[in-house]
Protein backbone atom coordinates (compact mmCIF):
# COMPACT_ATOMS: atom_id res chain seq x y z
CA UNK A 1 0.00 0.00 0.00
CA UNK A 2 1.25 3.52 -0.85
CA UNK A 3 1.72 6.19 1.80
CA UNK A 4 0.47 9.75 1.44
CA UNK A 5 4.03 11.05 0.98
CA UNK A 6 4.69 8.62 -1.87
CA UNK A 7 1.48 9.66 -3.63
CA UNK A 8 2.38 13.38 -3.32
CA UNK A 9 5.90 12.79 -4.68
CA UNK A 10 4.54 10.80 -7.62
CA UNK A 11 1.98 13.52 -8.43
CA UNK A 12 4.53 16.37 -8.32
CA UNK A 13 5.96 17.18 -11.76
CA UNK A 14 9.58 16.17 -12.01
CA UNK A 15 9.51 14.14 -8.87
CA UNK A 16 11.07 15.32 -5.60
CA UNK A 17 13.53 17.84 -7.13
CA UNK A 18 10.96 19.52 -9.40
CA UNK A 19 10.63 22.68 -7.31
CA UNK A 20 14.10 24.04 -8.07
CA UNK A 21 13.79 23.14 -11.73
CA UNK A 22 10.63 25.23 -12.00
CA UNK A 23 11.90 28.25 -10.07
CA UNK A 24 15.25 28.57 -11.83
CA UNK A 25 13.82 29.73 -15.22
CA UNK A 26 11.68 32.32 -13.43
CA UNK A 27 14.72 33.70 -11.62
CA UNK A 28 16.62 33.84 -14.92
CA UNK A 29 13.78 35.79 -16.56
CA UNK A 30 13.73 38.33 -13.70
CA UNK A 31 17.50 38.81 -13.98
CA UNK A 32 17.29 39.33 -17.76
CA UNK A 33 14.47 41.87 -17.38
CA UNK A 34 16.46 43.76 -14.76
CA UNK A 35 19.64 44.07 -16.83
CA UNK A 36 18.02 44.70 -20.21
CA UNK A 37 14.97 46.79 -19.30
CA UNK A 38 14.82 48.15 -15.76
CA UNK A 39 18.45 49.15 -15.23
CA UNK A 40 18.82 51.13 -18.51
CA UNK A 41 15.58 52.99 -17.79
CA UNK A 42 16.80 53.91 -14.31
CA UNK A 43 20.10 55.13 -15.78
CA UNK A 44 18.30 57.23 -18.39
CA UNK A 45 16.00 58.77 -15.74
CA UNK A 46 19.03 59.63 -13.61
CA UNK A 47 20.73 61.37 -16.57
CA UNK A 48 17.51 63.30 -17.36
CA UNK A 49 17.28 64.49 -13.75
CA UNK A 50 20.94 65.57 -13.74
CA UNK A 51 20.44 67.46 -17.03
CA UNK A 52 17.39 69.30 -15.68
CA UNK A 53 19.25 70.31 -12.52
CA UNK A 54 22.09 71.77 -14.61
CA UNK A 55 19.93 73.96 -16.89
CA UNK A 56 20.95 77.61 -16.94
CA UNK A 57 19.88 80.88 -18.49
CA UNK A 58 20.73 81.10 -22.20
CA UNK A 59 20.60 77.34 -22.89
CA UNK A 60 18.82 76.33 -26.08
CA UNK A 61 16.18 73.71 -25.38
CA UNK A 62 13.65 71.50 -27.12
CA UNK A 63 10.54 70.48 -25.21
CA UNK A 64 9.04 67.01 -25.38
CA UNK A 65 6.18 68.67 -27.29
CA UNK A 66 8.59 69.77 -30.04
CA UNK A 67 8.91 73.49 -29.21
CA UNK A 68 12.35 75.06 -29.70
CA UNK A 69 13.40 77.92 -27.48
CA UNK A 70 15.99 79.54 -25.24
CA UNK A 71 15.85 79.78 -21.46
CA UNK A 72 15.39 83.37 -20.33
CA UNK A 73 14.60 82.75 -16.66
CA UNK A 74 14.70 79.87 -14.16
CA UNK A 75 12.21 79.76 -11.30
CA UNK A 76 12.35 78.03 -7.92
CA UNK A 77 8.97 76.31 -8.36
CA UNK A 78 10.31 73.83 -10.94
CA UNK A 79 9.41 75.88 -13.99
CA UNK A 80 11.27 78.13 -16.40
CA UNK A 81 10.52 80.93 -18.82
CA UNK A 82 11.41 80.02 -22.39
CA UNK A 83 11.68 82.51 -25.23
CA UNK A 84 10.70 81.22 -28.66
CA UNK A 85 11.77 82.47 -32.09
CA UNK A 86 9.26 85.30 -32.51
CA UNK A 87 10.16 86.77 -29.11
CA UNK A 88 7.17 85.50 -27.19
CA UNK A 89 7.77 83.87 -23.83
CA UNK A 90 6.30 80.70 -22.36
CA UNK A 91 6.33 79.30 -18.87
CA UNK A 92 6.97 75.54 -18.92
CA UNK A 93 7.87 72.85 -16.43
CA UNK A 94 11.52 71.83 -16.30
CA UNK A 95 10.42 68.21 -16.72
CA UNK A 96 9.07 69.08 -20.19
CA UNK A 97 12.61 69.62 -21.50
CA UNK A 98 14.00 66.78 -23.60
CA UNK A 99 17.58 66.16 -22.49
CA UNK A 100 18.64 64.11 -25.52
CA UNK A 101 17.43 66.60 -28.13
CA UNK A 102 18.46 69.70 -26.16
CA UNK A 103 22.02 68.42 -25.67
CA UNK A 104 22.48 68.30 -29.43
CA UNK A 105 21.28 71.93 -29.75
CA UNK A 106 23.90 73.25 -27.33
CA UNK A 107 26.87 71.51 -28.97
CA UNK A 108 29.18 73.88 -30.89
CA UNK A 109 28.91 73.42 -34.64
Amino acid sequence: MLTVQQIILMAAPGGAGGGLGQILPLVAIVVVFYFFMIRPQMKKAKEQKKYIENLKKGDKILTIGGIYGKISELRDDGSLIMEVEDGSRMRISKTAVSSEASTALNQPA
